[in-house]
């Protein structure tokens, strides 16, 4: 996994390129806990994530996702990679 990771940023990224306000988010959050959450002062919960992640129109893996590998495209191939070879071994180990 990467070292750095920045959830803050990944959720703003998606937050603009999604063309959406943090007042957008008004159902699930109110505008000061969503800048709280972009400043990395604050970190969502799951539940909480998964209710951001509905609003923006993208699901909570890719979000993590971009938060972990940024915008490099060979990095998001790796983890995925990674992902799915992790998941295989589990249900391998479970059945």
């Amino acid at each position: 996994m990467a070292a750095e990771y920045s959830l803050a940023r990944a959720l703003k990224a998606v937050r603009k390129a999604r063309g959406l306000s943090q007042e957008a988010f008004s159902d699930v959050s109110s505008r000061t806990y969503m800048s709280t959450l972009e400043r990395d002062l604050k970190s969502p919960t799951l539940s909480k994530l998964a209710e951001l992640c509905e609003v923006m129109e993208v699901h909570p893996l890719t979000l993590l996702t971009l938060a972990y590998t940024g915008d490099s495209e060979d990095q998001a191939d790796q983890l995925l990679a990674q992902v799915r070879q992790e998941l295989e071994e589990i249900t391998e180990n479970n059945l």
